[in-house]
């Protein structure tokens, strides 16, 4: 068979066009970024400037019409000033132009144009502002596509494929005249009860460090730079609460929550970083120069902006109450290292009088106004002149962007269980139930334009084609075979629904019952930013539902349209069959009702365990042996099913997987596993490899994923995977909190987190070896 070498989520960059006559941007210290020329230039250029034209530089203007609460305390902060008025010395960052509210695309880019035109010739310096957006499932603007929530670009484990989501997303943002994207979030997460949960990748960091780079790759490409959310410890908040305090040890810090940011920066060279709204250990992130320069700046290098979460500069004052004022909060978080205050410059435009008075030091600033004009230098900004043509038109949701839509679709749908149901064989008669059935927004996360912006505006059209899952099932089987019954609410408790619910039920041949979430803001949706959970139950009377279907002896295929998993360890036996599907996006309707014909054989691992019971929480895969606790507590935290489980209508057989028997622990594991699909059907397998230290100076998680390939075999065709590890994925931190790498035996296995095919063993031999940013981050692959 000939070989084919592929490299997974590798180091390689992405030549990317960054501004006229420039080629992708390299690390800082590297001349080539922009040249000594380039640097001598933006210092020239520092040199001239006022105060006034300083501070400009480093906060955004946002045009807030009235109502469009997309932001934490949006209506604590007043009006700050009309854009023309504010910009008068010139503008860093304008904020979300395009992304909250319904307005045409060519009619915006082309106010876009000449405001910012207007800068170029009506100030006296003729600096543009940078045009950042949300990008989390697409470009959050009007009519554009909406791709997959990120917990399906996890479950897809695909960093190929979300490398040319991001590279289409970014062309999009590019011709519209936006310049940053405040994408990827890199969180891991740490209790599925947080409403955030449907923003990030998984529950493993090296999952979200490959798939998140991928994403940067991609987005930058095209000449939009993208930003690392949420730096750092956001997604580890007591009880699942946002915005709740965080009590991360430093080993929890430096092992698991870092890991995702070093490799987007070191690997990936995102060029911004937007802080967390955390407090870690009662300081808050945005006032913590350890964080904001020692290990940004310092250890890792980064010579790129960091950016306020929106408001997060006041909140210094207003929600941790640690500076009296906004003026002290601006001290405080400039000092740290936050070079750009957003949404708008509440706390920051007291800058200048701070500084006039003595009580900062204006090397601070320039500090921060230096790293903005070096970004707009990479950007092409300091030559823009926006004399050229804005677009007269721009396919924001063209048919490349569908295709990709549905292949990531497709390939993040998770079959959890299937009792030999699926797929469901043509001509039977089908029901149709359950409140995410037919519901466009139930396929979109927190950050999509629908459920993000368009909820606030009723009477305006979606702008995009959204076939809902009834739609779907109705064009794959025929209309004629399904019928259709709400049953009830995604989040209340009204049971009216209910008998028409089992009567259709009843008089199917199958029930497809389609339940879960509601993606929302501020405690608009069941998961979203805000909208956190108490318990993990499907939210309302929807077990309820399922019961009551259930008892009527029908069949039951239950699909879960989520944004976060959910205690549903009750449903595995009982039903026929299981989906769970991460907000699919666009395209997942029809990913959805492929599954249930056959038509796409389901190939999605789970990025995060189904847990059995909110009270086992916070829960992770990566645990010590304390903690599952089966023989030293009477509440196992044992969960439905394991991080890296998901079912296929084939079946692969792995064999022959080798490992050397020893390793140098500063060398690299060669493995080899060779894989079959003995099924009758082609299929895709996620190859996962996982690794266990037997016996380390710390306690060490009981499995931990080291490398992961997707391939696709056709009945009967065999592959040898080779993984190249290098020890450098069994780091951790020491008794010190030095990251090293110990000698000792270390168990091997292809399969799942909880659920070993093959396995093996090998003894790291040598000194202790410290790791440092240059060491390898990254599994390689190649298959024959």
């Amino acid at each position: 068979m000939t070989e084919v070498h592929e490299v997974v989520g590798g180091p390689a960059p992405v030549s990317a066009p960054t501004g006229p006559g420039q080629d992708r941007p390299v690390r800082p210290d590297r001349p080539e970024r922009y040249g000594p020329a380039g640097e001598a230039r933006v210092r020239e250029l520092l040199g001239r400037m006022t105060i006034e034209e300083k501070v400009a530089q480093l906060v955004g203007f946002w045009e807030k019409g009235e109502g469009e609460a997309v932001a934490p305390l949006q209506g604590e902060f007043g009006d700050i000033g009309q854009l023309e008025e504010f910009s008068r010395h010139g503008l860093g960052h304008l904020t979300r132009a395009y992304g909250t509210r319904p307005v045409d695309a060519a009619a915006r880019a082309s106010w876009l144009w000449k405001f910012q035109a207007d800068l170029v010739t009506g100030t006296r310096l003729g600096i543009p502002a940078i045009v950042h957006e949300e990008c989390l499932t697409g470009l959050s603007a009007w009519k554009a596509a909406t791709f997959p929530t990120p917990l399906a670009w996890g479950a897809a484990f695909d960093p190929d494929l979300v490398t040319e989501m991001a590279a289409a997303i970014g062309a999009s943002m590019r011709a519209l005249g936006i310049h940053q994207g405040l994408s990827p979030v890199l969180d891991v997460i740490r209790d599925p009860r947080w409403g955030r949960v449907d923003e990030c990748i998984a529950e493993d960091p090296y999952l979200v460090g490959t798939i998140g780079t991928s994403y940067v790759r991609g987005l930058q490409s095209q000449g939009v730079h993208a930003t690392l959310k949420h730096f750092v410890g956001y997604s580890a908040s007591r009880a699942g609460r946002n915005f709740a305090p965080v009590h991360a040890g430093p080993r929890e810090l430096a092992d698991v929550l870092l890991p995702p940011f070093e490799m987007a920066i070191l690997d990936g060279d995102a060029r911004s970083v937007m802080h967390s709204y955390a407090e870690i250990d009662g300081v808050p992130v945005a006032a913590d120069p350890t964080l904001l320069t020692g290990v940004l700046h310092d250890r890792w290098g980064f010579d790129g902006t960091v950016v306020a979460d929106y408001f997060g500069v006041a909140f210094l004052n207003l929600l941790h109450h640690v500076a009296g004022d906004h003026a002290q909060a601006a001290v405080q978080a400039l000092t740290a290292g936050v070079d750009i205050e957003l949404p708008t410059g509440d706390a920051y435009l007291t800058l200048a009088e701070t500084v006039r008075a003595g009580k900062l030091d204006e090397s601070l600033v320039d500090r921060a106004v230096l790293r903005v004009l070096r970004q707009k230098l990479e950007l092409g900004l300091l030559d823009a002149t926006f004399t050229d043509e804005p677009p007269q038109a721009v396919d924001l949701d063209s048919p490349e962007h569908r295709a990709i839509a549905r292949r990531l679709a497709e390939e993040s749908l998770v079959l959890v269980a299937n009792q030999g149901a699926l797929p469901l064989p043509a001509g039977r008669r089908m029901a149709v139930i359950g409140p995410n059935a037919d519901r466009q927004s139930a396929l979109f996360g927190c950050y999509s334009f629908l459920n993000h912006v368009l909820v606030q505006h009723p009477d305006v059209e979606t702008g995009i084609a959204v076939p809902t899952v009834l739609d779907a099932v109705r064009d794959e089987f025929g209309g004629d075979l399904v019928s259709w019954a709400r049953g009830c609410a995604v989040d209340d408790d009204d049971r009216s629904g209910f008998d028409e619910a089992v009567e259709a039920a009843t008089a199917a041949d199958v029930a497809v019952l389609v339940v879960g979430d509601h993606a929302g803001l501020f405690g608009r949706g069941t998961v979203g930013e805000g909208c956190d959970r108490d318990d993990l139950a499907l939210p309302g009377v929807q077990r309820d539902l399922v019961e009551a279907v259930l008892a009527t002896g029908t069949p039951v295929v239950l699909v879960l349209l989520t944004g976060r998993p959910y205690a549903v360890d009750w449903a595995l036996a009982r039903c026929a069959a299981v989906v769970q599907t991460f907000f699919p996006g666009e395209e997942g309707a029809g990913a959805i009702a492929g599954v249930l014909s056959g038509r796409v054989n389901p190939s999605g691992r789970l990025p995060v365990s189904l847990p059995r019971s909110a009270g086992a929480q916070p829960y992770s895969y990566l645990h010590p042996t304390l903690g599952e606790g089966n023989e030293v507590t009477n509440l196992p935290s044992t969960p439905a099913a394991p991080f890296g489980h998901g079912l296929s209508y084939t079946t692969f057989e792995y064999a022959d997987l080798t490992v050397p028997a020893t390793v140098p622990t500063d060398g690299a594991l060669q493995v080899t596993v060779r894989v079959t699909n003995t099924g009758a059907v082609a299929g895709d397998d996620v190859v996962q490899l996982y690794g266990r230290d037997l016996v380390a100076s710390v306690t060490r998680p009981v499995a931990q994923l080291l490398g992961y390939h997707r391939l696709h075999l056709e009945p009967g065709q065999s592959a040898t995977v080779e993984l190249t590890v290098p020890t450098t994925r069994l780091a951790f931190s020491d008794r010190t909190l030095t990251r090293v790498v110990e000698p000792g035996d270390v168990e091997l296995w292809v399969g799942t987190s909880a659920h070993r095919h093959a396995q093996a063993r090998t003894t790291l031999t040598g000194d202790t070896t410290p790791v440092t940013t240059a060491s390898p981050r990254w599994t390689t692959s190649q298959v024959s």
